[in-house]
């Protein structure tokens, strides 16, 4: 837990602008990769299950979907940030997996490599300064 609040404290003492707008991104392109994931839940759970897609498939197709939307929007406003993206980290790995084992498409592997290297700084570092955690925390 030391090792948690100094790495807080370091990182509200270093925190730019530069780190918001990435963790603002960050969350955008989570959201629009729910909203992706909401409109191809055929293809999603293709991908998951290629031989013989169950309802497990199509409840773990669903979970993705609405895990990047909702989580999206908590990590580009900062609330929750560290919660939402330890959800966000099983599927992420997940799809760096899925792109190595199955036919590999490089744009996705790149992006699902960036955002896990991402998600990884954001989960260890926090939401930062200018986000709606830091701003609670410092009125109550």
């Amino acid at each position: 837990m030391k090792t948690i609040v100094r790495m807080n404290k370091w990182a509200n003492a270093h925190t730019s602008i530069g780190l918001d707008v990435l963790r603002i991104g960050l969350g955008i392109f989570l959201f629009w990769k729910g909203i992706l994931f909401a409109g191809q839940t055929k293809e999603l759970t293709h991908l998951i299950a290629p031989d013989n897609p169950d309802a497990t498939t199509l409840i773990l197709a669903h979970y993705i979907a609405m895990s990047h939307f909702a989580g999206g929007i908590l990590v580009a406003a900062g609330l929750l940030t560290r919660l939402s993206l330890a959800f966000q980290y099983p599927i992420l790995i997940g799809a760096v997996i899925i792109n190595f084992t199955g036919a590999m498409d490089a744009l996705a592997l790149t992006q699902a490599i960036i955002a896990l290297v991402v998600a990884t700084f954001f989960l260890i570092i926090g939401s930062g300064k200018h986000s709606v955690d830091y701003t609670l925390k410092m009125n109550v």
